[in-house]
């Protein structure tokens, strides 16, 4: 039992502090929407500011329907994620971390929502013109943690 709470809480600060680390680096060192070239064609640093979700889905809604809805969406994420770990055995480590990346992903864009009102971004993927919405460490977490909770989700049907 205890190692499923390490797991949880230790995967948990290390999201939010790299998470807020990074976006706090970017904000202090770079203007917004300053570009800097990591891997050419493929990858950039540059600063962004989301006040909407992924993909920028609410980003021309009133800004405080936007803040509201954003932070209430995520404090029941946050109660979810804390009844699932609580429930789940001791031996289900893979879930729990799941659950841990998505939590800590959801946390660390909710300081930002807190503190800002928006999101920083800063990791810019592209082809040619062709670019994926900048997204920053906080929602890698949340990402990788969807990922992880599918095959955990898909491996427990096909037993």
């Amino acid at each position: 039992m205890k190692a499923k709470y390490t797991v949880f809480f230790l995967t948990l600060a290390a999201v939010i502090l790299v998470d807020q680390f990074t976006k706090i680096y970017v904000n202090a060192t770079m203007s917004l929407g300053q570009s800097i070239p990591v891997i050419d064609g493929l990858f950039n640093i540059t600063f962004v500011k989301n006040p909407g979700a992924a993909f920028g889905f609410l980003a021309e809604a009133s800004p405080l329907f936007r803040s509201f809805f954003l932070i209430a969406v995520t404090v029941i994420a946050i109660i979810l994620i804390l009844y699932f770990v609580a429930k789940n055995s001791a031996a289900e480590l893979l879930l729990t971390f799941s659950l841990s990346l998505i939590m800590g992903g959801a946390l660390g864009n909710l300081v930002d929502r807190v503190r800002y009102g928006e999101v920083i971004d800063y990791l810019d993927f592209y082809i040619g013109s062709f670019h994926w919405p900048a997204f920053n460490a906080a929602d890698t977490a949340i990402t990788l943690g969807a990922l992880l909770l599918l095959y955990e989700i898909f491996k427990r049907r096909s037993a």
